[in-house]
């Protein structure tokens, strides 16, 4: 494979973390995790509480929380696979937040997510907007067993 992939995940309960491992392995690619500098909680997630943090991030269309860390030398990187919670129906807000960081002007952007019962056609046209340069290719919600085979598919 000449192409050079970085496999980016949000994962607020490990589920999306563990598809972008399995990812990862099967297509060599490098990892790395958007974490926030202030950590989600239990609390923070409640999806229910009107005042919880994930809820008022997503209330808010110009939240963009905060990253801890950045991507090393992201221009080698042609292919970037991008996985996240669905929540809201679209990507969290820190994802905003990443794709809002770099120019990903000419690299081939894949998004993957997973999801309780969301689908990724909203989230795909909201991260085509806040990102209008990358190179976007169809998305797809995964389970982690499917994880690994889809990316091999999508990177043929």
């Amino acid at each position: 494979m000449s192409r050079k992939t970085l496999i980016v995940y949000f994962s607020a309960s490990g589920v999306t973390a563990s598809a972008a491992r399995e990812i990862a392995e099967a297509v060599g690619g490098d990892l790395y995790e958007i974490q926030p500098v202030q950590p989600y909680t239990s609390a923070d997630l409640n999806w229910m509480d009107k005042k919880s943090r994930s809820t008022i991030e997503m209330n808010d269309p110009e939240s963009r929380p905060e990253i801890a860390a950045s991507v090393q030398n992201m221009e080698q990187y042609d292919t970037i696979l991008i996985g996240f919670p669905i929540w809201w129906y679209v990507e969290p807000r820190i994802v905003d937040t990443f794709l809002e960081s770099y120019d990903f002007s000419g690299k081939t952007m894949i998004p993957f997510a997973t999801s309780g019962g969301s689908g990724i056609g909203k989230a795909e046209k909201s991260l085509q907007a806040h990102c209008p340069k990358g190179n976007w290719k169809k998305g797809q919600l995964l389970h982690v067993s499917d994880a690994a085979d889809w990316a091999r598919r999508v990177l043929d």
